[in-house]
C-alpha cells in the first residue's frame, strides 16, 4: 500500500513537472503592486463631502448634452 502510495506520488510530481505549471508569489513590496480592497479601484474618493454634487453634475451633463445638442441642431436658423 505504501509502495503504490509513493509511487502514485512520483508519478505526479514528474507530470507536474512535464506540464510546466509554476506559480510565484505576489510581490506586496513591489512598486507595480497597487492598493487592494473597496475602494481602491475607482479614480475617485466617493467618501468627499461634495461627492453627491459632483455625481450628479457629470451625470447631468454627460446625459443631457446630446439632447442639448439635437434640440439646439433642430431649432437653429439655416
Amino acid at each position: 500500500m505504501n509502495a503504490a502510495t509513493a509511487l502514485r506520488a512520483r508519478t505526479a510530481t514528474s507530470f507536474v513537472a512535464r506540464r510546466g505549471f509554476s506559480t510565484t508569489r505576489s510581490q506586496l513590496g513591489s512598486p507595480y503592486h497597487y492598493a487592494e480592497g473597496p475602494r481602491s479601484n475607482i479614480p475617485f474618493n466617493p467618501l468627499t463631502k461634495f461627492f453627491f454634487f459632483r455625481y450628479w453634475a457629470f451625470m447631468i451633463t454627460g446625459f443631457g448634452a446630446p439632447f442639448a445638442i439635437a434640440v439646439w441642431q433642430t431649432y437653429k436658423t439655416k
